[in-house]
């Protein structure tokens, strides 16, 4: 069950009201092409889209309790159905399918808002108590499945796309001045703000309720990972545990389940741990470039997948399809991400549907919890630099001095290397950082190239409206964390896990998935094995060890030698190839575009762009980040025209105005 979407208001709806709902509906027929269902009871009016995962016959949403007065639709997978349906069982509920998220309708029976501390897996749902005359609205504790809110003085509209949310008509499209700025530095906008102003999202683990009558409503966070108690057992037998139960868990489905399968640690681990678990076949897909790249793992992915005799399709991508499909994949994205390797994710999940797959599994999330990324380990050391500084009251260069050799030997590198000074222009910056920046203002972001070319750039490309618009510390926001506040390994592994993990993994994940009518699972973002890592930080941190290196442990009984000590290459395509690509085809879009109507880019920067400058060292350029958005905003305005053309109420305001 994958979309959903719904309205409450403060009267009874009327029809235009119902039909606004079920244009939602339609414009979400790819999260759930194997049917509809809605309810529409006085102030209250639900619909979704269903993609049959489990109880394929049985399963229709809305579903509801005993006697009616629970009404509930769902999107998501509740791996820990079974044990919850036996247990409501005996406490003397009676279900009326074998549908997993049947079991939220007599959990809030049971339990009421606790409902949601029991369930294990990914879901976004929307339950209407009739008694009390109460929506509640919920998301799981990792954020796996979305939920777009527009919330007016009157009316309340949710959905789990943003497509979904704007086919409902009056929404304008009006970009979000701090949002974009955020974006331009992120590459991405974190959660719970959206690119469009009036638009926002419910958090991941939290839940608003809105009642009908008073129009009351309260949102609150049902869960945090920095709450866990430590635990003090061997963190490679507690890491294990959690891998074998969740990989028992998230195979569960009544058809066929694939792989996303590179040659790297995380996917080729749930493969291991999911392939003798799973009663059918798994099939992988694999990912390479018709350009010569290091970075094509179809090779490693091929020979680990004859090692567990898994069948495996190989999908061969090229600068041409990415640049011919761009905008498409605008689309889809739903939120504006600039990531290159989108268009991998989409062509996975295409070919897994192609052959038949409509539930996938994939790596996210191994990289967020165990260390994958150097820059986020060095956040932590450089955090707990700058916190010993204010503690001692005094900032010593000699602490900051590091001496370095050519990141790369090449005439590039080596020109960079001569640049920083062997290392000593970058300390001296850090230096001059910590003792300026506020006390509450972590090391984090700050540290990719990304972030420090749009910091250094991005002032330049703005129109002087849009800058008289930002507050210039808003990008530092997400990572300013008032004291008290937890361990500084456990707060980065929670702030990685909510921005790039959330907002780039799996938000391209679920929308890049859905596109193809494909349910994505993520065994590696567990809520019971976040927990157990952060409980075993807690008691030993291991950010000084070397990458991955719990998971390394727990993994060796499962996953063979050759593979977890392969280097890690990360699912990058070849980017110069790519890029020129993508701007020779669309790059002319820019100048005086959409961001240059809007007010956000000036008339000459577009221009600039438009040529797709690429500099050196940087991941998302800029360019890159501008013209994703241009393009996003078009597809988006093409949409909310539509949209408005066939509103009956917007064609007679037209005719009044006429």
């Amino acid at each position: 069950m994958c979309g959903i979407a719904g309205l409450i208001a403060t009267e009874p709806l009327t029809r235009d009201h119902r039909s606004r709902v079920r244009a939602m509906s339609a414009a979400m027929v790819h999260r759930g092409p194997d049917g509809e269902g809605s309810f529409h009871d006085g102030p209250i009016a639900l619909t979704t889209r269903r993609l049959s995962i489990i109880d394929l016959h049985g399963g229709r949403q809305p579903l509801l309790n005993e006697d009616g007065s629970l009404v509930l639709i769902a999107n998501g997978e509740i791996y820990n159905h079974v044990e919850l349906r036996d247990l409501l069982r005996s406490q003397g509920h009676r279900f009326k399918s074998g549908s997993d998220c049947e079991v939220i309708v007599h959990l809030y029976e049971q339990y009421g808002f606790e409902c949601v501390k029991h369930l294990r897996g990914m879901f976004a749902f929307a339950l209407w108590d009739s008694r009390r005359r109460r929506l509640m609205l919920a998301r799981d504790r990792m954020g796996e499945k979305p939920l777009y809110l527009h919330i007016g003085p009157r009316e309340i509209y949710f959905a789990s796309e943003l497509k979904g949310l704007l086919a409902a008509g009056g929404i304008p499209l009006a970009l979000d001045p701090t949002a974009v700025n955020l974006y331009f530095h992120y590459g991405y906008v974190p959660e719970p703000m959206t690119p469009l102003q009036g638009v926002c999202k419910l958090p991941a683990a939290h839940v608003l309720t809105i009642d009908a009558d008073s129009w009351e409503q309260k949102q609150w966070c049902y869960w945090r990972m920095e709450d866990v108690p430590a635990r003090t057992e061997n963190p490679v037998e507690a890491i294990q545990h959690e891998l074998e139960t969740i990989s028992s868990l998230i195979v569960r489905s009544d058809v066929p389940i694939g792989i996303a399968l590179s040659g790297g640690l995380d996917s080729s681990a749930i493969a291991a741990m999911t392939s003798h678990r799973y009663p059918g076949v798994i099939q992988a897909f694999t990912v390479g470039y018709r350009e010569k790249s290091r970075h094509d793992e179809r090779d490693e992915a091929k020979a680990f997948a004859k090692f567990l005799d898994m069948p495996v399709h190989d999908i061969e991508l090229c600068a041409d399809d990415v640049a011919t499909f761009f905008p498409e994949l605008m689309y889809w994205l739903d939120d504006p991400i600039a990531d290159i390797s989108a268009f991998g994710y989409y062509s996975v999940m295409k070919a897994a549907k192609a052959h038949g797959v409509s539930v996938m599994l994939q790596g996210h999330g191994g990289d967020e919890l165990f260390w994958g990324y150097p820059w986020v380990r060095e956040a932590v050391t450089q955090t707990m630099r700058k916190l010993k500084g204010q503690m001692s009251g005094d900032f010593n260069f000699r602490d900051y001095v590091t001496l370095t050799t050519p990141a790369y030997w090449s005439l590039w590198g080596v020109k960079e290397w001569f640049k920083s000074g062997a290392g000593l222009r970058p300390s001296w910056e850090a230096y001059l950082r910590d003792r300026s920046s506020p006390q509450d203002q972590l090391v984090f972001y700050d540290l990719t190239p990304d972030f420090q070319l749009a910091r250094k750039g991005v002032g330049d490309l703005y129109s002087k409206a849009f800058l008289d618009q930002l507050q210039e510390t808003a990008v530092y926001d997400v990572f300013t964390i008032p004291f008290p506040r937890p361990t500084v390994d456990i707060l980065l592994t929670q702030l990685i896990c909510q921005t790039y993990l959330q907002e780039n993994g799996i938000a391209q994940g679920d929308r890049l998935s859905m596109a193809s009518s494909v349910e994505l699972r993520l065994p590696l973002v567990d809520y019971r094995l976040v927990e157990t890592v952060i409980g075993l930080r807690k008691a030993s941190s291991d950010h000084s060890l070397p990458p991955k290196a719990w998971l390394r442990q727990a993994l060796s009984s499962m996953v063979p030698e050759w593979v977890l000590n392969r280097p890690k290459r990360g699912f990058t395509p070849p980017l110069q190839e790519w890029h020129k690509a993508i701007f020779a085809a669309h790059g002319a879009t820019l100048d005086n575009g959409f961001l240059v109507e809007a007010g956000v880019l000036k008339h000459a920067s577009a221009r600039e762009l438009s040529k797709g400058p690429y500099p050196a060292g940087a991941g998302a350029p800029l360019s890159f980040k501008a013209l994703t958005l241009e393009l996003w905003s078009r597809k988006l305005a093409a949409l909310t025209t539509q949209t408005r053309q066939s509103d009956p109420c917007s064609q007679l305001e037209q005719r009044k105005a006429a």
